[in-house]
């Protein structure tokens, strides 16, 4: 098995330092652009199905980069993004005094030490969901042969890779966040997940 791990493509928040979470943003022009341009690069993979976080972002990027193939896309709420409950839609730019959560800044600069806003999800939440839809794709037999798209978000693709690389919480973010339309390339060796290449952007 291998798998395609894609982060959305560009939305006016991305643009704008909004925190998205849950909330259903969709694509800008830019971000069709960079998903046009990574399904380009991505035209000779044999994608035999996909799975998308059903939020519009996410849903679309795989639209894009599945387009003109039968290729099976299924929604699935495992790889839908962190929430932010309160926090959502404000800008985290500091100079805009919109986070009056003291502790927010954890959430980059020391995960092992974040806290949730009222109404959001902790990232164990995030791991674990996260992790319990990989452990489903590797028990699978049907799919031991197969090339798969995920299509997701920026906290929620670290998750997944935190889940196969079994980094501690302070390493969350490895190099930091995922650039729109990166790609990590995971496959399964021997029961084992493997990351082959990480954060590959075609544009």
């Amino acid at each position: 098995m291998r798998l395609y791990i894609i982060r959305h493509g560009e939305t006016v928040w991305n643009t704008k330092r909004r925190l998205q979470g849950q909330t259903d943003t969709q694509l800008n022009e830019n971000g069709r652009e960079l998903a046009r341009i990574t399904a380009q690069a991505l035209k000779d993979v044999p994608f035999d199905l996909a799975f998308t976080s059903p939020l519009r972002r996410a849903a679309e990027t795989a639209e894009i980069i599945l387009n003109g193939r039968e290729v099976p896309l299924k929604m699935e709420e495992r790889i839908r993004e962190i929430s932010f409950g309160v926090l959502e839609g404000r800008c985290i730019l500091p100079e805009f005094h919109e986070i009056d959560d003291p502790g927010f800044h954890y959430f980059f600069d020391a995960p092992e030490k974040y806290c949730p806003p009222a109404g959001g999800e902790s990232l164990d939440s995030l791991s674990a969901r996260t992790g319990n839809f990989l452990d489903e794709l590797r028990e699978k037999e049907a799919f031991q042969d197969k090339t798969i798209l995920i299509s997701t978000h920026g906290a929620a693709s670290r998750a997944l890779l935190g889940c196969i690389t079994g980094c501690p919480r302070s390493e969350f973010w490895g190099t930091g966040v995922p650039k729109n339309c990166s790609v990590s390339i995971i496959d399964l060796v021997d029961g084992r997940w493997v990351v082959t290449a990480r954060d590959i952007t075609y544009y």
